[in-house]
């Protein structure tokens, strides 16, 4: 049976432009002419079409299916088959990164409308070129979470900056028991920013020291950067005669505000003149040992070598989340309460 090329069109849904266009290019010609001169297609024709159109389906541009269906060297079989889809998938993996990238950036500003505010150009400007920097150094989900993240931090970070420019300005050193504290909230704002992945936080930082372009859109310049990372490494170096970096990267993100919530449970305890062995004090030593648990996820050792670097080191504990007293407090009301199941 031969059809005219008006049937074949009607009958598999494609424009006659499209198979005059496919006979123009030899991806697929009729095998017959009638008197009249008009294509004829046999059966042959149709089962090409066929293919032709299962690989359109597939994604692959005109000139890989006729190599693949006219059997082209290097091309034919299976083995020409998979190099096409190979080099296909490459492309959409390209392709789906670059959306990814772009779905991100516009989630960001999306953000700024949820919370009530309208982004101005700058914020725009801003937007984009952070997304597009990071780009350069974080793949798709890395950027999500940085960004998802940056929403709990961002007022706490500004606030921070600011308390850490004062002493910057005062030519505070990095040793100084009042320049620690901030250092050790600095450096529990990042483990949380970045949910305790220390390699982000390593490249996040290497990416700041190499693009100059945000320092000049960020509270936090290249000095201030310079100044708190003197006193962060520090704080880690003494950290480091205590506990290695497996250690370190094992411990929890337990946020500020709940230790910051424990210690004002136990001052309003002491305030109102409770002890450490009465009943009402039992449940804020429990959760106290909650929060140690998930700041060390249950290693006893690994806490019993924080609290000897605390207790040995005078600028550790000038940034401890736990003032001594506090600790104090809950210490003797932890071994005054009865265990729970």
């Amino acid at each position: 049976m031969l059809l005219k090329v008006g049937e074949l069109a009607k009958r598999s849904g494609l424009t006659v432009r499209t198979l005059h266009h496919y006979d123009s290019i030899g991806l697929l010609r009729p095998s017959g002419r009638s008197d009249g001169g008009y294509r004829l297609y046999d059966r042959s024709d149709v089962a090409r079409l066929h293919g032709i159109q299962a690989l359109r389906a597939l994604g692959l541009p005109l000139e890989d299916i006729g190599q693949l269906l006219d059997g082209a060297p290097g091309e034919s079989g299976e083995g020409g088959l998979m190099r096409v889809l190979g080099r296909q998938l490459a492309s959409l993996q390209e392709q789906i990164a670059q959306a990814t990238t772009l779905r991100d950036r516009l989630l960001l500003v999306q953000a700024k409308f949820d919370a009530g505010e309208e982004p101005e150009l700058d914020d725009w400007l801003a937007t984009l070129q952070m997304m597009t920097t990071c780009s350069r150094w974080f793949d798709a989900d890395e950027i999500r979470r940085i960004f998802a993240n940056w929403r709990e931090v961002e007022q706490q970070l500004q606030h921070l900056s600011a308390e850490i420019r004062v002493q910057m300005d005062r030519g505070v050193p990095a040793d100084d028991p009042v320049l620690q504290p901030l250092a050790q909230r600095w450096m529990n704002l990042m483990h949380t920013w970045m949910q305790g992945d220390f390699g982000l936080m390593d490249r996040w930082g290497e990416m700041f020291r190499a693009e100059g372009s945000l320092h000049n859109r960020s509270t936090i310049d290249r000095p201030l950067a310079d100044y708190i990372d003197a006193a962060v490494n520090l704080r880690l170096s003494l950290y480091f005669r205590y506990i290695d970096k497996d250690d370190l990267r094992r411990i929890g993100v337990v946020p500020a505000a709940e230790w910051r919530a424990l210690v004002g449970a136990v001052k309003a305890l002491i305030d109102a003149g409770v002890a450490p062995a009465d009943p009402a004090a039992w449940p804020v030593a429990r959760q106290w040992l909650d929060l140690k648990h998930r700041l060390t996820g249950g290693d006893a050792v690994l806490g019993e070598k924080l609290q000897r670097a605390y207790d040995a080191e005078p600028l550790l504990r000038a940034g401890a989340a736990m003032p001594p007293w506090a600790r104090a407090f809950l210490v003797e009301a932890s071994a005054a309460a009865p265990a729970t199941a």
